[in-house]
């Protein structure tokens, strides 16, 4: 199976320097090979690329949406054909527009082939003027990207940042925005961001799985005992056991009925695990203290205002230039200095969340 990651940005953006930082650091062990289509006869370094071991197969004939149905197809499918590699990096001129791209690559006959993700690079200082001034070609590498990748955020201040973010979510809601420099981010991180692997996420899922497995085991016979044993189950998540019923949803009747026939005021009997269950996560690139983000854990407590909250992760950036990492239990709030994040992000784990209460908290609107 090869897969097929396509570098799409406009003109001077840093697509060829993402690349090159990828194939240093993120892609290791992978047979790569990287296709270019510059518009006009400005080539990549190739002296850099051959030292890394990648075949180049230059195109600069002409630009991408005036070659896509011949040789750009031939391309890909000679590179298929002669070297098998893991990987297929394209990296389209920066004036074409990224739709036409990934219906030429989807348009190539060749098996065992597999779209990994469109990423465009976008150049945060020029946004607002590319989008007025070339919108056509500017706004649809944002809209059909998988992922979006500032450049140039340094020395932007918090506010244009932040106008650059929600002019890119009004085209494209659902695709990460990488925000940090990627001078303070590994391979590994962009590639994660790439693929849309939200690590927290899949921490958080790691951990409720650990905690469904405890519920599994106890059958909550040791109530008295449950939160000296597990510290992070506070008294209502007896009531509510959310993440046993999130994970074995096919069982949940069964089990109110052999655990909570004692409880009467949480019935929950006809609800579907989704209701009773929820969370709630947001990426930002806002920066935020360390004594803020205690501040904010510490209300998080307060069930009648933001629901009941079982547990919250976030990586944030901090306003000293540091990262901020929390881990909330209730009660246990731990907040420390850490690595760099592709960008802020903040996620709640619960039982009936206000939502709206929640954005406010962490000051996202």
């Amino acid at each position: 199976m090869t897969k097929i990651t396509i570098f799409s940005g406009f003109l001077g953006a840093g697509k060829t320097t993402l690349i090159k930082k990828l194939i240093a650091d993120g892609y290791k062990g992978e047979k790569l090979v990287l296709i270019e289509n510059e518009f006009g006869q400005i080539g990549i370094d190739g002296g850099f690329l051959k030292d890394a071991g990648i075949e180049i197969t230059e195109m600069n004939s002409g630009c991408i949406c005036c070659s896509l149905v011949g040789d750009f197809g031939k391309a890909l499918e000679k590179v298929l054909e002669e070297y098998h590699p893991d990987r297929i990096l394209i990296e389209p001129s920066g004036v074409g527009k990224l739709s036409d791209v990934i219906n030429a690559v989807r348009n190539i006959h060749a098996h065992d082939v597999e779209l990994d993700g469109f990423t465009t690079v976008v150049d945060a200082k020029k946004c607002k003027m590319y989008q007025k001034n070339f919108g056509e070609f500017f706004n649809n590498q944002i809209t059909y990207a998988s992922c979006l990748i500032l450049s140039h955020t340094s020395g932007l201040s918090q506010e244009k940042l932040n106008e650059v973010v929600a002019k890119l979510k009004e085209l494209n809601p659902s695709a990460p925005v990488v925000t940090t420099e990627w001078d303070e981010l590994s391979g590994k991180q962009l590639v994660d961001a790439m693929t849309q692997k939200n690590t927290l996420s899949d921490e958080l899922r790691e951990l409720l799985e650990e905690e469904n497995k405890h519920h599994h085991e106890h059958h909550h016979h040791h109530h008295d005992h449950e939160h000296e044993e597990h510290e992070h189950h506070h008294e209502h998540e007896h009531d509510h056991k959310p993440p046993h019923e999130h994970d074995h949803e096919h069982k949940l009747p069964h089990e109110h009925e052999h655990e909570h026939h004692h409880d009467h005021e949480h019935d929950h009997h006809h609800h579907h695990a989704d209701e009773v269950f929820t969370s709630w996560g947001v990426e930002t690139p806002r920066p935020y203290t360390k004594e803020a983000v205690k501040a904010i854990l510490d209300a998080l407590g307060d069930t009648e205002k933001f629901g009941l909250v079982l547990r919250s992760k976030g990586i944030v950036a901090g306003e000293d230039g540091n990262w901020i990492h929390f881990d909330y239990i209730p009660d246990t709030p731990d907040v420390r200095n850490g690595s760099a994040e592709t960008t802020g992000r903040i996620c709640v784990i619960g039982s009936n969340l206000k939502e709206e209460a929640l954005e406010k908290l962490f000051c996202i609107k």
